[in-house]
C-alpha cells in the first residue's frame, strides 16, 4: 500500500486521513465510542486537506488565511503523533502475555489508550470545526498548468557547465584576465582583483572562468568558498590542502595560527601562486584570510568576490595592489541567448506567438543571469500559450525594475516555487536544513525524502528511490538546484544552491515552520515554538545549546552540523523519522541511551562517528529502521537485536564488523555496504595479508534474495573464489580497494548484474571471457594493477600477455566501459566487433608502458573497432616523448573513427609532474 504524503502545504493531513480510515476499519473495530467522531473528522479533514493544497498554490494569500494554513498543519502533525501512539500502545508487543496479572495489566493500558484516542479525537475535531468555519470563505485562484519532467534536461545543465558560451562571459572574462595580466613582466609584486556585484549577477562563474583560463599557469592554486558563516579554520585547512597536494583529512594539526604559518611557508618557497576567494560578506574575515598569502611571491595573483563594496575596497587596500572589477548586467543580446537556449534551445525557435511576451519579461529581468535562469526554468514548465506567459508577466510586475538585487529575485522565485507541485515544495524546502555552500550529496537527499514520505513510496525501495531522482532531476530542470558531480555514465550525483536561492527556502521554511535552524548568524528562530525538523549549525568558537523555550518533542528529523554543538538527549524525539549525526565528533555512546524509544526512526546515520564504540540492544526496538548507516565509525559489533528489524533495506557497515547469529533474516535487504577502515598500504600482498587476519565477517550472501545492491571497501576476501554464491537479483556490484588476481568464476552467473566494479592485479584474456558473457551489463569499470605494487619504481616491467577483445569475447549491452591500467601495462586491444553496443569509453595508462603491444613500439588501441563510440576520455601518464606517441597514435585513430570522434577535446594530458 503506498505511503501517505507528508507536505510543506498540508502538513500531515494526508498520513492522519489514512490513519482515522485504518482506526475506522475492522482492525480497530472494538473502540466503537470513537468511531463515530473518526468518520467525522475524517470527513472535515478531507474537505480542509483540498482547501490546503489549492490555497498553497496561491501565491500571496490573506494574511489570516496564512494563519489559519499553520494552524492546521500544526494540528496535523499533532493528531498524528496522537494517532501513531495510541496505535502503538494497542499494538506493542505481538506476543501473548503470560500469567493473568500480565493480562490484565495489557488490557488496562489498551483501554487508558482508547480513553485518550478518544478524548483527543474530540477535542481536536472540535479545534478543526472553529477555524474552519471562520475561513471558510476563503478560496484559492487556479495555478498554472504543470508539465512533468522525469530526466535532467540537457539544456538545465549546459546553463552551468557551459555558462562561457551561455551568459556573455567573454568580454568581463578578458576585462579581469587584462587587469591580473597588465604589467606583469616585470613581476613586481602580487596583482589581486576584487569582483563586486549583487547576488545574481554571475560573480562566481566569472571568477570560476578566469581560474580555469589561468590556472595551468601556476602549481600552487585554490578555489575556495567563504560564505556568511565562515568556518575560518576550515577555510585555512581547504587553502593548506589545495595549495600544496595533501589530502585535507591531514591538515588538521594546531591553531589557526599555526596552520597560517604552514602556508606562509609553503607558498613562500614557491615561484607564484593563484588562489580564488568566492563569496566575502565581511572586512575582519578577509583580514584573516590575507595573513595565509605571502607577499614575496612575485606573479602570483588573487581573486576575491563580494557583494559589499566596502569588503572589496579592503582586498585591494594595503598590503595588497589591487583593483576593483564591477560585474555588469548581462546586456539584451546575451539575454536572450541565454533565455531562449534554455527554453527552446536557440531564439529562432522561439514561436511568433510568444516573441513579444518574451521580450517584456527579459526586459523585467533586467540582465540577472540568475533571475533569467530562474524565470525560464519556470516557463519551461508551463504551457507554452500566449496566456499563461503573459500571466508570469504580470506577476512579475516591476519588482526587477524598482530594485534589480533582493526583492526582485524573490519575486521570480516565489513564483516559481508556487508553481511547483506540492510534494516538490515538500522537497525543495528540506534543502533549507543544509549550511549554505554545502554539497548536497543527491543519495542522502532522496533517502532524506523516502523517509519522511515527502515523496510517493511504491512497492520495493527501489522504485521509491527512482521516483527521487525523478523529483530531484526536476528541481535541476527548473534551475532551482544547481547540478554538481556526474557519474560517469553522466547522471548527477550532487548538487547546490545559490546563496539566494537558499535565503528564499529558508524564509519559506520559517513561514510554514517547516525547518528551525539553529546556529545560523543573522537569523531569527521563528515564532513557532513546536519544531517539526531540526538543523543544528555550529563552529568552533562557542558551543550550540538548543534554547529551553523549544519544544523538542514533535521533531520529525534531526541533523547535526559542526563540531560544538550540545547533543539533546534522545528523550525528547519520540517521534523522529530521520537521525543524521554524520561526522559528528562529540557523539559518544551515552548520547544514543534510550534510542529504541524513537519508534518511527526510519534512517539513522552514525557515519564518520569516532567515539560510538557499541550500539544498544535498543536498536532492535526500531522497528520502522529502513537504513542504518555505520561505515567509518568505531563500531564493530552489532547487537543481536538487529536481526529484528524487518523492514531494514540498507544496511552500511565497516567490513570488519561483527554480526550476530541470525542475521540472514535480514531478508528485506536491497542494499548493503562493507567499508574497511583499517587497509591503508599500497601493496596487495600486504594488504591481503592484514585484511585475512582481522575478524571477518560470516556471511552468506545467497540468503539474500532481494539484495540487489552490494559494495565493498577495502575488503578483499569478500571478493575470491571461495565466496559463497551471491544473489541472482544483484544488479549492481562494487568491489573498491579490494584487489584480487583475477574475475572470479562465480561473477559469470550473475545473470541480472547491470553495474561491475573490480580491481585486479593484471588482466587476462580469461577474465574478459566471463565479464563479456553477463547478458544484461550495462557499465563495467576495471582498474588494473601490476602483480606487485612496490613503493618504488620497479626496474624490472612484468611479462605481458596481450588481451584483445573482439566480437566473441560478448557483452551485448554493455554501454559504458572505465578501464584504468596507470599502475600496469597497457595491454588492452579492441578487435573487429568488439564491444558493439558500447557508447562511451575511459582508458587511463601510462605512455611509457605501452611498447610491449607491438614489436614496432606503435601504439594501437583499436578503437576504430568499437562502432557505437561517440564520447572518448583519456589521461595519458608519462614524459613528454612518450605521451606524444601517444597521443599522436589516439588522434589518427579518433579522426578515422566513423562516428568522428573529438580529440583533443575528449582527451586530457597529465604533465609528468602530476604522477612523478
Amino acid at each position: 500500500m503506498e505511503a501517505a504524503l507528508v507536505s510543506a502545504a498540508t502538513g500531515a493531513l494526508k498520513p492522519v486521513l489514512a490513519k482515522l480510515r485504518a482506526l475506522a476499519g475492522d482492525e480497530y473495530k472494538r473502540f466503537k465510542g470513537v468511531r463515530g467522531d473518526i468518520k467525522s473528522l475524517k470527513r472535515e479533514l478531507t474537505a480542509i486537506d483540498a482547501f490546503l493544497l489549492k490555497m498553497s498554490e496561491e501565491e500571496d494569500p490573506d494574511v489570516q488565511a496564512k494563519v489559519w494554513m499553520n494552524e492546521i498543519r500544526e494540528l496535523s502533525y499533532d493528531m498524528e503523533d496522537s494517532i501513531n501512539d495510541f496505535m502503538q500502545s494497542v499494538n506493542d508487543g505481538d506476543t501473548k502475555p503470560d500469567g493473568f496479572l500480565e493480562k490484565m495489566k495489557k488490557s488496562l493500558g489498551k483501554m487508558k489508550a482508547r480513553r485518550r484516542i478518544g478524548n483527543e479525537i474530540g477535542d481536536l475535531k472540535k479545534q478543526i470545526i472553529e477555524v474552519a468555519e471562520r475561513n471558510a470563505r476563503y478560496k484559492a485562484r487556479e495555478a498554472f498548468s504543470k508539465a512533468k519532467n522525469t530526466t535532467v534536461d540537457p539544456r538545465a545543465l549546459a546553463i552551468f557547465q557551459h555558462a562561457s558560451e551561455l551568459v556573455g562571459i567573454d568580454e568581463p572574462k578578458a576585462e579581469v584576465i587584462k587587469l591580473l595580466t597588465q604589467g606583469a613582466s616585470t613581476q613586481e609584486q602580487m596583482k589581486l582583483v576584487s569582483i563586486v556585484g549583487s547576488g545574481g549577477m554571475g560573480k562566481t562563474t566569472l571568477a570560476n572562468q578566469v581560474y580555469q583560463d589561468l590556472k595551468g599557469e601556476f602549481k600552487c592554486r585554490a578555489f575556495l568558498s567563504v560564505s556568511r558563516n565562515p568556518d575560518i579554520m576550515n577555510i585555512m585547512r581547504t587553502i593548506f590542502s589545495e595549495v600544496s597536494g595533501q589530502r585535507y583529512a591531514d591538515t588538521e594539526a594546531g591553531s589557526i595560527q599555526q596552520l597560517i604559518s604552514k602556508i606562509v611557508d609553503f607558498l613562500a618557497d614557491k615561484v607564484k601562486y593563484f588562489v580564488v576567494v568566492d563569496d566575502i560578506w565581511d572586512v575582519d574575515t578577509w583580514h584573516v584570510i590575507r595573513l595565509a598569502f605571502p607577499m614575496t611571491s612575485s606573479g602570483s595573483i588573487i581573486i576575491t568576490t563580494t557583494r559589499i563594496n566596502d569588503v572589496a575596497e579592503s582586498c585591494r587596500s594595503t598590503p595588497f595592489s589591487g583593483d576593483i572589477y564591477c560585474i555588469r548586467p548581462l546586456d539584451m543580446m546575451h539575454s536572450r541567448k541565454l533565455f531562449y537556449t534554455r527554453l527552446f534551445n536557440s531564439e529562432e525557435k522561439c514561436p511568433t506567438y510568444l516573441k513579444k511576451v518574451s521580450e517584456h519579461i527579459l526586459r523585467k529581468c533586467d540582465g540577472l543571469p540568475l533571475a533569467i535562469i530562474a524565470i525560464s526554468g519556470l516557463l519551461a514548465n508551463i504551457e507554452r500559450a500566449e496566456g499563461p506567459w503573459k500571466q508570469v508577466e504580470d506577476s512579475i510586475g516591476r519588482a526587477l525594475q524598482r530594485n534589480p538585487s533582493v526583492e526582485g529575485m524573490m519575486k521570480i522565485l516565489s513564483l516559481s516555487y508556487f508553481e511547483l507541485p506540492a510534494h516538490l515544495k515538500s522537497c525543495l524546502l528540506c534543502l533549507g536544513i543544509f549550511p549554505e555552500d554545502s554539497v548536497i550529496k543527491k543519495k542522502g537527499l532522496i533517502n532524506r525524502w523516502i523517509a519522511e514520505r515527502l515523496i510517493h513510496t511504491e512497492a520495493g525501495y527501489i522504485k521509491t528511490y527512482e521516483f527521487g531522482e525523478r523529483c530531484f532531476n526536476e528541481l535541476i530542470n527548473r534551475s532551482l538546484m544547481q547540478p554538481g558531480k556526474t557519474e560517469i555514465d553522466g547522471t548527477v550525483k550532487s548538487c547546490q544552491l545559490h546563496d539566494t536561492i537558499l535565503d528564499f527556502i529558508i524564509s519559506k521554511s520559517i513561514e510554514e515552520n517547516f525547518v528551525t535552524l539553529l546556529g545560523v548568524p543573522c537569523l531569527t528562530v521563528g515564532t513557532q515554538s513546536k519544531v517539526r525538523r531540526l538543523s543544528l549549525q555550529a563552529g568552533k568558537q562557542k558551543e550550540l545549546i538548543v534554547p529551553r523555550g523549544l519544544v523538542l518533542s514533535h521533531v520529525r528529523s534531526l541533523d547535526v552540523f559542526g563540531e560544538s554543538v550540545e547533543i539533546p538527549s534522545m528523550d525528547k524525539f519520540r517521534y523522529l523519522r530521520f537521525l543524521d549525526f554524520n561526522c559528528c565528533k562529540q557523539l559518544e555512546n551515552h548520547h544514543l541511551e534510550n534510542i529504541g524509544r524513537l519508534f518511527q526512526l526510519r534512517y539513522l546515520s552514525l557515519y564518520g562517528v569516532k567515539k560510538v564504540s557499541k550500539l544498544s540492544e535498543q536498536i532492535g526496538c526500531l522497528l520502522c529502521l529502513e537504513i542504518l548507516e555505520l561505515r567509518r565509525t568505531s563500531v564493530y559489533e552489532l547487537p543481536a537485536s538487529i536481526v529484528n528489524l524487518k523492514r531494514l533495506v540498507h544496511l552500511f557497515v565497516n567490513c570488519e564488523v561483527t554480526l550476530p547469529c541470525g542475521v540472514s533474516k535480514l531478508q528485506g535487504l536491497e542494499k548493503l555496504k562493507l567499508v574497511s577502515v583499517y587497509s591503508q598500504s599500497f601493496n596487495f600482498l600486504q594488504e591481503f595479508e592484514q585484511m585475512q587476519s582481522l575478524k571477518a565477517v560470516t556471511l552468506n550472501f545467497k540468503d539474500y534474495r532481494n539484495l540487489l545492491s552490494l559494495t565493498v571497501l577495502d575488503g578483499p576476501e569478500f571478493v575470491g573464489e571461495s565466496l559463497c554464491p551471491m544473489p541472482l537479483s544483484l544488479r549492481k556490484l562494487e568491489f573498491w580497494c579490494s584487489r584480487i588476481p583475477h574475475v572470479p568464476k562465480w561473477v559469470g552467473s550473475l545473470v541480472n548484474l547491470q553495474e561491475l566494479c573490480l580491481e585486479l592485479a593484471g588482466a587476462e584474456q580469461k577474465d574478459f571471457y566471463i565479464l563479456g558473457g553477463l547478458p544484461v551489463l550495462r557499465c563495467l569499470i576495471l582498474d588494473i594493477y601490476d602483480s606487485e605494487i612496490r613503493n618504488t619504481p620497479s626496474t624490472e616491467e612484468p611479462e605481458v600477455t596481450r588481451v584483445i577483445v573482439c566480437g566473441e569475447v560478448g557483452f551485448p549491452c554493455l554501454r559504458i566501459f572505465n578501464y584504468d591500467s596507470q599502475y600496469a601495462v597497457m595491454n588492452l586491444t579492441f578487435a573487429a566487433g568488439a564491444m558493439p553496443n558500447v557508447d562511451d569509453l575511459s582508458i587511463e595508462f601510462n605512455a611509457a608502458k605501452t611498447e610491449s603491444l607491438g614489436t614496432s613500439g606503435d601504439f594501437d588501441l583499436g578503437i576504430e573497432n568499437l562502432p557505437s563510440l561517440l564520447k572518448i576520455r583519456c589521461k595519458v601518464w608519462g614524459y613528454e616523448d612518450d605521451r606524444s606517441r601517444v597521443e599522436a597514435a589516439i588522434q589518427e585513430a579518433a579522426n578515422a573513427h566513423p562516428n568522428r570522434l573529438l580529440y583533443p577535446s575528449s582527451v586530457i594530458n597529465v604533465l609528468p609532474e602530476s604522477r612523478y
